[in-house]
């Protein structure tokens, strides 16, 4: 790995600590709370640090970036001091661990045969999302419900519809938890993959082209979404909820695979093809 790659790991290792340290409040850790109104956010660094049991000029040296020798311990405790959920602290780590990744592989941009195979066969809107959010493969449910074919390669991105397609709003009626879910996976899959410059040159697209993209991204928030529900409205259709489940793909630890089934009292989801427009 660069020491450029590893040097933007440590500052986001940072901002992640600065964020994360402005969401606890001195109650939270049962520290005590006096009349006098607090000047910042949260927890004050040598708050963090007192609870961590590291010097406050060590815990600074780390929101500035300068976390290159922090040892696995000092990790640890600063993870109970900020009561990092198990997604943050494993976030956390792969910002202080950059090099623990190897071998950069190229991302992938399309699926095996055999798992657009499986594709098919799944009666339900399927793809498999690569990295950066890319979709990669789909079936003919998906196609239907979101237009994949209908759209250039580099449009066929679930955060670029999120934050730049026209009718992004419309489509997911819950936007607002939809683009802050989409931030904190992006959010993950930087920190999983530092120094790709594909991430480094969406984030960039997403800031110029959506102003409400970077204040989520400064937020430093992350989300690992391996099922869930969401809402979303089929072209010329009322709003369903949809579950959805995601599955890593044996062999390509970068291709997840998201199957959209629908809720009990939704009912089946299915859109013309002809009705997907401006869809991701």
């Amino acid at each position: 790995m660069n020491t450029t790659s590893a040097d933007t790991s440590f500052e986001q290792l940072g901002g992640f600590l600065r964020a994360c340290r402005a969401r606890v409040g001195p109650e939270e850790v049962g520290l005590p709370v006096f009349g006098r109104k607090r000047r910042v956010a949260g927890l004050r660094r040598e708050e963090v640090a007192q609870l961590a049991g590291v010097s406050v000029d060590y815990y600074v040296r780390l929101e500035q970036g300068r976390g290159q020798h922090v040892s696995d311990a000092v990790l640890d405790a600063i993870g109970r001091a900020l009561r990092l959920d198990p997604t943050e602290y494993a976030h956390m780590w792969d910002l202080a661990r950059p090099t623990r990744v190897s071998v950069r592989r190229p991302a992938p941009s399309t699926a095996r045969p055999g798992v657009q195979v499986l594709l098919d066969r799944i009666d339900a809107p399927a793809f498999v999302l690569g990295r950066c959010m890319d979709v990669v493969a789909w079936n003919p449910l998906a196609d239907a419900l979101m237009g994949l074919s209908a759209v250039a390669p580099h449009a066929r991105n679930m955060a670029r519809h999120a934050f730049l397609a026209p009718d992004a709003h419309t489509f997911y009626p819950e936007w607002e938890q939809v683009a802050a879910d989409t931030v904190g996976y992006l959010r993950l899959d930087a920190a999983r993959h530092p120094g790709d410059t594909r991430m480094a040159a969406l984030v960039e697209e997403l800031s110029a082209g959506n102003p409400r993209f970077r204040p989520l991204w400064d937020a430093h928030q992350v989300a690992e979404k391996t099922h869930g529900t969401k809402r979303l409205r089929p072209a010329g259709g009322d709003p369903v909820d949809i579950t959805y489940e995601t599955l890593s793909l044996p062999g390509d630890p970068d291709l997840l695979l998201v199957v959209y089934t629908t809720g009990p009292r939704a009912e089946p989801v299915r859109a013309q093809p002809d009705a997907a427009r401006d869809r991701v």
